[in-house]
């Protein structure tokens, strides 16, 4: 059984609704870096950026084996005219209607001598769900009282393994986030979803071609997992596998009484958690896929 973790100490700080000087406005940009302890004891920097302007967050950590992996969360907002600040520096301006959405970008090294590019890219589009990390405007008002601090998460979520079985048309993908234009350039032929997502957002009106059923193993019966895939050259089920270290999945509220006696509740911390994800896939050689192999 493991041991649960400690709470990450010293708290981060929680910056008061009325803008102090110089702190975030009622619409700002703004970034928090945590050192996070890696599931192989190494530690890692985490960075954290919150737009409340166009209701955003983009968390990016580098994993012990270089891969560099990138968390999108996009929460609806009709009104938003503008691209979220997701790619570390750039800003552009976009009008495009969508649903909440996170996208989970993973920028996996290659390996040259077996033939692969420098680095391969991937995508995964799932729905985002407001109870599932905080919200960002609270983001951008968060700060730590001693940034050399290696934190843990005060809670473990549960493993999340999801079935990616319908790809997503790269110059479509506006309809779903206007920043998958952005977080998945490198990646415009790998960008995956969930069949239950995709009915949903049909549902919700968005355009059908942008989606393609990929093959399955009821389709193909002899598709096999690419970890028992002997042939580098066949089609297979690909698996790749990712964790959130750290990120403020709630809000905590105290209590506070007034001259009255009155009781009046207000914010006054985070929750943070960590939560891992399993995503299977079709891919059309195992090539592709060289990571998942039987050890």
């Amino acid at each position: 059984m493991l041991a649960p973790r400690l709470p990450a100490l010293p708290a981060l700080l929680w910056l008061a609704l009325a803008p102090l000087p110089g702190s975030p406005g009622p619409a700002a940009k703004a970034e928090l870096r945590v050192r996070v302890r890696l599931p192989g004891g190494q530690v890692a920097e985490e960075s954290l950026q919150a737009d409340s302007g166009s209701d955003c967050i983009s968390l990016e950590l580098r994993k012990a084996d270089g891969a560099l992996i990138t968390l999108t969360a996009d929460f609806r907002q009709p009104s938003a005219q503008a691209v979220c600040w997701v790619d570390f520096g750039s800003w552009q301006e976009e009008a495009q209607p969508h649903e909440e959405v996170k996208i989970f970008r993973a920028l996996i090294l290659g390996e040259l001598e077996r033939g692969q590019s420098q680095f391969q890219a991937l995508c995964f589009v799932t729905r985002l769900h407001r109870n599932e990390i905080i919200p960002s405007e609270s983001m951008a008002k968060l700060r730590q009282k001693n940034p050399r601090t290696v934190r843990q998460a005060e809670e473990v979520r549960g493993l999340e393994h999801l079935s990616m079985d319908v790809a997503v048309n790269f110059s479509k993908g506006a309809q779903l986030s206007s920043h998958i234009h952005n977080v998945c350039a490198e990646a415009k032929e790998a960008i995956y979803t969930r069949e239950d997502d995709v009915k949903f957002w049909l549902e919700k009106g968005v355009d059908g071609s942008m989606f393609e059923v990929l093959p399955q193993t009821s389709d193909l019966p002899d598709l096999q997992r690419c970890r028992l895939c002997a042939d580098r050259w066949k089609p297979c089920i690909c698996s790749y596998s990712l964790s959130i270290e750290w990120y403020p999945c709630m809000l905590k509220y105290c209590r506070s009484r007034d001259a009255t006696g009155k009781v009046s509740s207000y914010k006054c911390g985070i929750r943070s958690c960590q939560k891992g994800y399993t995503f299977d896939y079709y891919v059309p050689q195992k090539q592709l896929c060289l990571w998942d192999e039987e050890t």
